[in-house]
């Protein structure tokens, strides 16, 4: 299969009419997927500059393009009811007209559960609750009427190897990691093919989503050579440049010209 480039447009230090453009310009730019986060406040820069919620800007981005897949890297499993939450998305499935991945993680910014009255806790405690919830999300995607309009594929976010890839082997359709080698993919990816052998699943039915704290186009070529799918960068407002997309996509054309 042809790999693929997302962005995530981070909902941080900008207005929603300089977001909504951005989703706009990247997609006429003919980026694959766009995604937003799932947070309260920005991640960097200014702690309290300027931040809107998840599912409401999903919506959004769902309903102002029309080609690129959409989703979010990923939802803070704690912050809702995971049963609501895939209602949400079944919704938000359909006001995409079937483009939407349903992202979702087990949540690590402590602020977010301090200032909005979530228990925090322990990594271990989040994860068990990741698990506990996964089935849930499974089971009423299936009972909901009517049915998601297109696949709506997980996508796990974390790389922990001794639970995240086991509940990503067990309930996932795509994994999203962040890594900064080529080596450090390659071991995760082993670790998760690992998990499918004890699960009974074919490692090859999970896509392999990666982004870099880095710059991830240096070792771009490599990855995709390895396996990855899809390469994700991101930018975060106000301006939200999209020059390294138009680099990311001219990667991206080049390499699938390569390799037909």
């Amino acid at each position: 299969m042809p790999v693929r480039v997302g962005i995530q447009i981070q909902p941080q230090h900008a207005d929603f009419a300089a977001m909504r453009k951005a989703w706009r310009d990247a997609e006429e730019i003919g980026v694959d997927s766009i995604y937003t986060w799932d947070h309260f406040y920005p991640l960097y820069g200014d702690p309290d500059g300027k931040h809107f919620e998840g599912v409401s800007t999903l919506s959004a981005l769902a309903a102002s393009t029309e080609r690129a897949r959409v989703g979010c890297l990923v939802f803070c499993n704690t912050y809702r009811n995971p049963q609501l939450l895939a209602d949400a998305h079944r919704t938000i499935d359909h006001l995409s007209g079937g483009r939407l991945i349903f992202g979702i993680g087990a949540g690590w910014f402590e602020r977010d559960y301090d200032e909005y009255g979530y228990e925090f806790g322990t990594a271990p405690d989040r994860l068990r609750a990741l698990g506990r919830d996964l089935p849930l999300i499974v089971e009423r995607l299936k009972k909901l009427n009517p049915a998601p309009l297109g696949q709506l594929p997980i996508l796990i976010g974390g790389s922990g190897e001794k639970v995240t890839l086991k509940l990503v082997a067990q309930h996932a359709q795509m994994w999203h990691g962040f890594v900064n080698d080529l080596d450090t993919y390659r071991h995760k990816a082993e670790v998760l093919a690992e998990h499918c052998a004890k699960t009974g699943r074919d490692p090859s039915t999970i896509e392999h989503v990666i982004g870099s704290l880095e710059d991830v186009f240096t070792i771009a070529d490599d990855l995709a050579d390895a396996g990855v799918a899809e390469i994700t960068i991101g930018v975060g407002g106000p301006d939200y440049d999209l020059g390294r997309l138009r680099e990311a996509i001219q990667w991206r054309d080049r390499y699938n010209a390569e390799h037909p």
